[in-house]
């Protein structure tokens, strides 16, 4: 951490700016926070999930660092009292890295987030994010599907999104007209029409995915579904030929189903349209180069940890699962049923794994609590 703190002194806003830009991408960095405080600014990142708290800014010198932050992303220099969001790019080796900018007004100035958003983590070959055999082998089939929902479920942060990426890439080149609709369009997937979700001029998900159907997809993605309208056009979607691929903020796979009627979808519609439910957290690898232990490692920063891969439990849905869903079953019965057809939630599964050595039982426990 003294080697950052190095690099990062003695600079004006334009190089501070610079030096962070290309350490965080070399460090594989998700986020970067600026947290004013009375005095000084705490610079913070967010690295395979976790915040560290990184440097400490002068005043002085963050105030030339927003500066040059509002004017790559376009923002008023001016206006200091309201949110604002913009985004930039930087070079970074041979390509571009993108930047989505957010301030947020405080007691003591504004504070800014910064998402890094590097391509070359955008689409990872499903075999390499680390699920479990038996699921990246029924994923596989799920892909396959002609028709049907297949969702991906978990909190802000656990690879929903790059774990849908990696599933469309598989069928790039299938002879599939493939269309998504993203808030927002994070990388661009060659081969694959994306658009992007605009809610100051009312494009939303409900009437982005009436206006998509009308393009004569086979493969949907629907980056969340967040309301009633949604919810059950995506379901009308999939029992008229469609595959239709979305997110969903629940904490398992058996959790979306209760949500989803809770939204409104009637049964009838929600159990022959359903194919699969796929929960996920990405989990800290154990540091190889410490073997965990963390003091004075480099490759791990102190922390143990080096890398990220996804814990999944994954439901597929059956003829059992559609009768509970008509018959209005409560959650506990449709989990009983999964179990006895060889079902392991995200913590069973976790368990197994942490007995490995590939993590540890308190990172497990950290992100299936």
């Amino acid at each position: 951490m003294e080697e950052l703190q190095k690099q990062l002194s003695g600079k004006d806003g334009e190089g501070f700016l610079k030096t962070l830009h290309g350490i965080a991408v070399t460090e594989g960095i998700s986020d970067l926070h600026f947290f004013p405080r009375k005095e000084d600014v705490e610079l913070g990142w967010r690295q395979d999930g976790v915040m560290r708290s990184i440097f400490t800014l002068p005043i002085a010198l963050y105030t030339d660092v927003v500066r040059r932050i509002k004017f790559n992303s376009k923002l008023s220099l001016n206006i200091t009292n309201i949110p604002q969001d913009g985004e930039y790019s930087f070079p970074h080796d041979d390509y571009e890295v993108k930047v989505r900018v957010s301030s947020l007004p405080t007691k003591f100035g504004e504070a800014f987030t910064l998402r890094l958003l590097d391509p070359k983590h955008g689409i990872v070959p499903l075999q390499e994010l680390g699920f479990e055999e038996d699921i990246r082998g029924e994923l596989t089939k799920l892909v396959e599907t002609p028709n049907g929902i297949m969702l991906v479920t978990g909190p802000t942060g656990s690879g929903k999104t790059t774990t849908l990426y990696s599933l469309l890439s598989t069928l790039i080149g299938t002879g599939r007209n493939i269309i998504t609709l993203e808030d927002p369009i994070e990388y661009q997937l060659q081969g694959i029409l994306q658009s992007q979700i605009d809610h100051k001029h009312d494009y939303g998900f409900a009437l982005g995915l009436r206006a998509l159907l009308r393009q004569d997809p086979d493969v949907i993605l629907v980056g969340e579904i967040r309301d009633e309208e949604t919810a059950k056009t995506a379901a009308d979607a999939a029992l008229t030929g469609h595959m239709v691929f979305a997110t969903l903020h629940t904490n398992s796979a058996i959790e979306s189903i209760p949500r989803l009627l809770s939204m409104g979808v009637e049964p009838y519609l929600l159990a022959p349209a359903l194919r699969g439910i796929l929960a996920q957290r990405l989990v800290r690898k154990t540091c190889t180069a410490c073997k965990g232990k963390g003091e004075k490692c480099e490759k791990c920063r102190g922390s143990g940890y080096k890398g990220r891969f996804s814990l999944a439990e994954l439901l597929t849905v059956d003829k059992g699962i559609r009768d509970l869903i008509l018959a209005s079953a409560e959650q506990k019965e449709v989990e009983a049923h999964a179990k006895k057809q060889g079902f392991k939630t995200m913590r069973e599964r976790g368990e197994k794994i942490a007995n490995t050595g590939i993590t540890t039982m308190e990172e497990i426990v950290r992100v299936t609590s």
